[in-house]
């Protein structure tokens, strides 16, 4: 766990061990720097004796955990204990702690997929233009003005509109090239809904697709329109959005050699051309049995 992460308290590791210890689950429990993070996922990974990688916090925390074992036979589990949790609610994983220590337990595992860019690997989305400015200014008043993650997303958005910017982009796919101007550039791994009561969610996570969603706006008012017809479902996809369903690879191009990329909430600078990839299959998860796999939870670690 993300000892560095929004919501860890100091109680975690006591409130951890003895759910685990209640399924019969021998745990080495680690709280660790968020710098170590990647490290101990993938020393764990590798580990002789394990039979599972777990993941507790939020997307960020999964997603470094799940790069560790991506294109692997070791099994990621997930205790949602972040501030959203995307990535485990469009996995079905419950958010009750006891409850997700029983998905680990019952052994049960099905392949999702993982999308990267330029080699880093990410589990919900990653963007170019106003979003990395936006997570790297709710970054930066976090660290110094130590300011809560909400209150400080709400002063990034407003400054980011403040600063509204758009940019030119070359979009490269299947052979194709084209050109895009565009203030947001989104990618998701498998395709996210944009309706108002399930904005931000994704129907599968095993689909093997990347889709990208750029809107076309020139303003900060018109992206403020633009967002709140796609919202409420009245948008104008040939006038208001690109949209690119079904894309297994892309490459994004633009004038400078570098750009501030966000991926899975977390923003750093990457060389251009940016490099999207889905890897399909690529990650073998810890899930709730279906409702066709029964009851039976030793059938389920026999099967998974």
């Amino acid at each position: 766990m993300n000892r560095g992460g929004g919501s860890f308290a100091d109680d975690a590791e006591k409130r951890l061990a003895p759910l685990f210890e209640g399924h019969g689950i021998d745990a080495r429990i680690l709280a660790v720097a968020p710098g170590d993070l990647d490290r101990h996922c993938g020393e764990a990974a590798k580990e002789a004796g394990v039979d599972a990688l777990v993941a507790a916090g939020g997307d960020g925390t999964i997603g470094t955990a799940a790069a560790a074992v991506a294109g692997t036979e070791m099994p990621l589990g997930i205790l949602p204990m972040g501030t959203l949790n995307h990535f485990a609610r469009d996995a079905g994983i419950p958010l009750d702690l006891d409850e997700a220590v029983a998905v680990v337990a019952g052994g049960k595992t099905r392949q999702v997929d993982v999308a990267e860019v330029n080699g880093r690997v990410f589990i919900n989305n990653s963007a170019v233009g106003l979003y990395p400015r936006l997570v790297r200014d709710r970054e930066l008043q976090q660290h110094y003005l130590k300011r809560s993650k909400k209150l400080a997303m709400v002063v990034a958005a407003s400054r980011t509109l403040w600063r509204f910017s758009h940019r030119r982009l070359t979009l490269r796919i299947e052979g194709r090239e084209a050109p895009v101007e565009t203030p947001l550039l989104f990618v998701g791994n498998n395709r996210y809904q944009m309706g108002l009561l399930n904005l931000g969610t994704r129907d599968a996570i095993d689909r093997g697709e990347l889709c990208l969603y750029a809107p076309l706006a020139r303003s900060a008012r018109q992206f403020l329109s633009i967002s709140l017809r796609a919202v409420f479902g009245k948008e104008d996809e040939q006038d208001d959005f690109l949209t690119l369903d079904g894309v297994t690879a892309a490459e994004i191009d633009a004038r400078k050699p570098r750009l501030m990329v966000a991926t899975d909430g977390e923003a750093q600078m990457m060389d251009t051309p940016l490099r999207y990839r889905i890897r399909a299959g690529a990650l073998k998860l810890l899930v709730p049995p279906r409702p066709e796999d029964g009851r039976g939870t030793m059938r389920s670690m026999v099967e998974g």
